[in-house]
């Protein structure tokens, strides 16, 4: 993996403790106009990126990330920030959702989190913070889309924003793995979301959930 920050401070830090937890770091890089080029001669499997990066701190890595999803479409990547702005992360994700994950940098000193958010973005599923999942849950409308879904079918889709499997959403509402697949199969239905062999609707679902 690659990971891309400019505080080096925080980027050394990361990369040791991704090391320590047996990730293979490839290359760091503070330079957020030079990423995509790095990451088309490195081929990772996913790139960990700040959204807000030098020269304005604003949306460089946000557009970096952009240039890497066109230019490697294969390479996961998963955005830090330091606060929750979800209208430029979704904006990227909506090109592609597969392998997309967005955690705030608070995350980032619990390695076991970190690196298992790293693995599920690698593999092309989604890794959503919980607290900006909590978020967009409070702000949602009733007159919305998401408004059709149960108290119970919301807390499942969020957990599938966090990128959850389904045996450990399962653990987290204490239900069987029958009751959880029939709140899946209601909430692709109350989406619109119908049966495409090309293309995943867990992560079309959460994709629906974050642009609320």
């Amino acid at each position: 993996m690659i990971v891309a920050e400019d505080s080096a401070l925080l980027r050394q830090g990361v990369v040791r403790l991704l090391r320590d937890g047996g990730v293979d770091v490839v290359a760091e890089t503070a330079d957020a106009d030079g990423l995509p080029e790095l990451v088309a001669a490195e081929r990772p499997d996913v790139v960990l990126l700040d959204i807000r990066m030098p020269p304005t701190h604003t949306d460089e890595g946000v557009r970096a990330a952009g240039a890497i999803r066109a230019r490697c479409p294969g390479t996961g990547v998963l955005l830090l920030s330091q606060y929750v702005e979800t209208s430029a992360a979704v904006g990227v994700m909506a090109r592609d959702p597969r392998g997309f994950g967005y955690l705030l940098k608070d995350r980032v000193a619990d390695a076991e989190e970190l690196i298992d958010a790293l693995k599920r973005v690698a593999a092309g599923e989604s890794a959503v913070d919980p607290e900006i999942v909590a978020r967009l849950l409070a702000r949602r409308r009733a007159d919305d889309t998401l408004g059709r879904l149960t108290p119970r079918e919301h807390q499942v889709l969020a957990l599938m924003a966090e990128g959850r499997s389904n045996e450990a959403i399962t653990r987290r509402l204490r239900i069987s793995g029958k009751t959880l697949e029939t709140h899946i199969r209601s909430v692709f239905g109350k989406l619109e979301l119908e049966p495409d062999l090309a293309d995943h609707r867990r992560v079309l679902a959460v994709l629906t959930y974050l642009r609320g």
